[in-house]
Formats: C-alpha cells, sequence, structure tokens
C-alpha cells in the first residue's frame, strides 16, 4: 500500500471509527458547525418568508403527486448507483450490483443524517478497501469522477433551461460555449492525467444525465402537486443552482443552502418565493425519506453482503482482469 493510500485510508477510517479523544472532538465540532449555518441561513430564509405558508403549502399538497417524486428521487439513486458502478469498472473494480446499491443508500443515509462524523464517501472507501483489499487512491478518484459526472450534467441541463428564461440577459452561445470548451478541457484532463477512467466516461456521463434528469422530474412532480400552472424553467434552474450549492458540506445535508439559493433566485426570477422555499423543503424531505431506507444496513450490517459472492472471490476476479 502506497503512502496517499495509507493516508486516504486512515482519514476514511477515522471518520467510521475515530479512536482518539481528538478525533470525536473534531466530529462533534464539525457537526456543531454544520448545525450552526443552518440555523442560521434557515432562520434568514424563514425571517423573510414565513414558515405557516409553507406548512400550509405541504398540509394541502396533492400527495399522489408528491408519492410519484418520492418515486422519481428514488429512481434517482438507482441511477446514481448504476452511475458510480461505471467509475468502479474503469479501475477493473467488479461489484455485485445489489451490493452497490444497499452500499450506495447506506451512503446517503450516513451523508444525510448523519453528517458530523462518518461520511458516505469516506465508508465507501473504508469498506472496499477493508473487504476487498482495494487501493484506496483509486475508489478515491472513481467517487469523485462520480460526483463530476454529476456537476457535469447540472451544467448541461441548466445551459438548455436558459433558453426558457428571458430574465437572464445572456445570448444562449455564452453559456453554451463556456460550458462546451469546458467539457473539452475536463475531457482533456481526465484522458491525459486519470487515462483510465475514459474507459467508461461517455457512459457515466450519460448515465449522470439520467441521474439529475429524474430529480428535475421530481421536482416536476412537486409543483404539480401545488396545481401549479406558470413557467416550470425558473423554478428547475433555481433548483440545480441549489443543488450546487448544496455540494459544499457546511450545511447538515443541504438543508439551509438550497433553501438560501431559493430565496435569492425568486426575486431575480420573478418567482413565487414562498413556492420556491416550499420546494426547497419537499426537495429535503423527499431525500430524507429515501435516505432512511439505508438505516435498515446500520442496523442488520450483515445484510448488506447476504447473497454475495465472499470478498475473495471478487478480489480473485479483479486480480485476474488487472493481469
Amino acid at each position: 500500500m502506497t503512502n496517499i493510500d495509507k493516508a486516504i485510508v486512515n482519514e476514511a477510517e477515522e471518520e467510521v471509527k475515530p479512536k482518539t479523544l481528538k478525533q470525536k472532538l473534531w466530529n462533534a465540532t464539525k457537526l456543531i458547525l454544520k448545525i450552526a449555518v443552518t440555523s442560521t441561513l434557515l432562520y434568514y430564509v424563514f425571517s423573510k418568508v414565513p414558515f405557516s405558508g409553507v406548512k400550509n403549502r405541504l398540509v394541502n399538497a396533492n400527495y399522489w403527486w408528491m408519492l410519484a417524486g418520492v418515486v422519481a428521487y428514488f429512481l434517482s439513486m438507482v441511477a446514481s448507483s448504476w452511475r458510480l458502478l461505471s467509475f468502479f469498472k474503469s479501475i477493473d473494480l467488479r461489484l455485485d450490483p445489489r451490493f452497490n446499491f444497499r452500499l450506495y443508500l447506506l451512503g446517503i443515509f450516513y451523508n444525510l443524517l448523519l453528517p458530523g462524523g462518518i461520511g458516505g464517501d469516506g465508508y465507501k472507501i473504508y469498506l472496499l478497501n477493508k473487504t476487498y483489499k482495494f487501493p484506496a487512491k483509486k475508489v478515491f478518484w472513481a467517487i469523485a469522477f462520480d460526483r463530476l459526472s454529476g456537476l457535469w450534467a447540472i451544467g448541461l441541463i441548466v445551459v438548455a433551461l436558459k433558453i426558457f428564461i428571458p430574465q437572464i440577459e445572456i445570448h444562449i452561445a455564452i453559456p453554451l460555449t463556456i460550458f462546451v470548451v469546458g467539457s473539452i478541457v475536463y475531457y482533456t484532463v481526465v484522458k491525459i492525467f486519470f487515462k483510465e477512467f475514459t474507459k467508461h466516461f461517455f457512459k457515466g456521463h450519460l448515465k449522470a444525465i439520467i441521474v439529475q434528469s429524474c430529480q428535475v422530474v421530481c421536482i416536476i412532480c412537486v409543483l404539480m402537486g401545488q396545481n401549479f400552472t406558470g413557467k416550470f424553467a425558473p423554478y428547475l434552474l433555481s433548483f440545480l443552482l441549489s443543488a450546487l450549492a448544496a455540494v459544499v458540506p457546511i450545511t447538515v445535508g443541504g438543508a439551509g443552502a438550497r433553501e438560501y439559493i431559493f430565496k435569492i433566485l425568486a426575486g431575480i426570477f420573478n418567482m413565487d418565493v414562498g413556492l420556491a422555499v416550499f420546494l426547497s423543503v419537499s426537495f429535503y424531505l423527499i431525500s430524507l425519506i429515501v435516505a432512511l431506507s439505508g438505516l435498515y444496513y446500520v442496523l442488520r450490517p450483515s445484510r448488506l453482503q447476504e447473497g454475495l459472492p465472499k470478498p475473495e472471490d471478487n478480489q480473485n476476479q479483479n486480480q485476474d482482469l488487472q493481469n
């Protein structure tokens, strides 16, 4: 194991199983800071937008449409797990799709509900290195490119939505050119410095479009549940931009950051600010519902790999592929 692999494994293990008082205090401090930032942002938003209005929208929503939103979001998680497999295959890590999906659900549970300690990505690195003895550095970069593909897909949809939002007084050629040039540079960097990830590069990014499209459908369902008849594009664009803000790990599961972005953009795009904030709150609740499914594997960790090939069989298969 290289020094880089050891460093990544140690960092992941510190998140999963903090051993020293210093590590435990640091995890607790991170959680307190995230709660503080989340609380501050939510306090600001709901000082401008009455919480009672958001609550009434939720109580009076069409729950068949809300259920459709939950299904759409769940499908986005299925597609996300499928996307991650492409990047794992790039490094010749062949995981059973069932195990990978279970691990993905466990990861989103850790990310959303245990934000101060165990990170979903850190847990994946720790578990895959421990179980399959696979280089931590390779797993780290596979997960990193999985995340980058999601950001790329968001950028693509944002550029497409620009056509339907006249409030943005920029010719479509400008953001389109920036996106195309950025994509070329992105792929060139991958080809030069991370050549193995070009194997399934386009397939993984196509799956990323499916993931983000499912989440856009989720927001459309929530809007339909409010009997919405206006222009969808400003709300969808705001959702995607808020998703970018939620990537920065300074709040609890993105809560607060999304609401703040929706509140700011509501004035720019002439949206109903109450509906905009409601969308953000609804998306958080939907993601929370789906993330709770990962709790099953926290309570019953033995079920994570139930019915799957033994780890040594997978390890031998990976060694054969590498040879």
